[in-house]
């Protein structure tokens, strides 16, 4: 490891609430252990020396906690000839808890292109490559997918190496229906786009899964509460398998309303419960019957609150103050008039 740095906590990585042998240690004693034994064709085919040649290795690392490190993973990163990694520093940091000392290459959505090139000349010289991402999967809301695609039109072997996943993980946890679901990942930045999906999510029958980012997390929930989620089941995982690990469960006007007074921390993964789900549990709910307020199909009330935050935007008042002042003339809740104010002032001409 490298000088002051604590094997069992490096700094700026993973926080870890076990206490486990070093890792290093589990190749050396694998190592010892095939010398005393006679190899068999199982044994063979399991072992790390026999990584195939000019094989691309999809490598899932912990998303929080070391403990979670298998022991097939630190033998494969061990024996590959080089790691493409999407944060090169961050996985310096690992391979030093590991004691391993591969060499490193970055591969991120910024050189995907033409490290991908790279790569593949790489791996049709004959080397083993690892492809790590910055924590879990790659691939999943991660670069990855795309060399994957160029290895198989090159035919090109890829060999998976499961690992840690938030989607996954939030899920299985949440309470929500399991057997059918719809992975989305981040929603998209731009807000016309953001709607589009947001809108397409409305009718999506399997329960959802998402990301999102601490500062994004309040917006998104009102832009849900805004479209007719409201009354939906949700399950927010925050710091999944870390220190401060926690589920959330509740509605989504629910835990928009706790996180009016609670700031969110840590990254979160949204499950989301979906039409199906829905409509067994509240058969008689507007995003059932297909009477949801949308553009052009509002309610009385709906259009009023509408007007008056046009009004009230169109004085200068920002979208906070606008939902408070609508709330207050009219006994509306402030969620909601926030999310159908910032549905207006996207929608206002010259706004992107």
């Amino acid at each position: 490891p490298a000088a002051g740095m604590d094997v069992r906590d490096p700094p700026g990585l993973y926080r870890t609430l076990l206490s486990i042998q070093h890792p290093a240690s589990l190749v050396r004693k694998r190592a010892r252990s095939m010398e005393k034994k006679p190899m068999t064709d199982k044994a063979v085919s399991e072992s790390a020396s026999t990584l195939p040649r000019g094989t691309l290795i999809l490598v899932g690392t912990p998303i929080g906690n070391l403990g979670d490190l298998s022991r097939r993973v630190i033998e494969v990163l061990a024996q590959v000839d080089l790691i493409a990694a999407e944060d090169t520093r961050r996985t310096r940091q690992l391979l030093s808890y590991l004691g391993l000392h591969q060499p490193l290459t970055s591969y991120h959505e910024h050189n995907q292109a033409s490290k991908g090139l790279e790569l593949i000349e790489k791996l049709r010289s004959g080397q083993s490559i690892a492809l790590v991402s910055g924590a879990g999967m790659p691939c999943i809301s991660d670069p990855g997918g795309r060399l994957v695609a160029e290895c198989v039109a090159a035919d090109l072997p890829v060999l998976v190496i499961p690992g840690p996943s938030a989607a996954v993980t939030a899920l299985a946890g949440s309470g929500l229906e399991t057997e059918r679901y719809a992975f989305e990942g981040f929603l998209p930045a731009d807000r016309k786009a953001r709607k589009a999906r947001l809108l397409e999510l409305q009718k999506e029958l399997r329960t959802m899964v998402l990301y999102e980012a601490p500062h994004r997390l309040k917006k998104t929930l009102q832009e849900l509460i805004g479209l007719g989620f409201g009354d939906r089941l949700v399950a927010l995982g925050r710091e999944l398998t870390k220190k401060h690990e926690e589920f959330l469960r509740g509605t989504v006007q629910g835990l928009a309303d706790y996180y009016e007074t609670n700031e969110p921390r840590g990254e979160f993964v949204i499950v989301l419960e979906g039409l199906t789900a829905l409509a067994r549990r509240l058969p008689d709910h507007a995003t059932v019957t297909g009477g949801l307020g949308q553009a052009g199909c509002q309610s009385d009330g709906t259009a009023d609150a509408a007007a008056l935050l046009k009004q009230l935007l169109g004085q200068g008042l920002s979208v906070k103050e606008a939902a408070r002042e609508a709330a207050a003339q009219t006994g509306s809740k402030k969620n909601e008039l926030y999310a159908l104010a910032i549905q207006i002032q996207e929608n206002e001409p010259g706004e992107s």
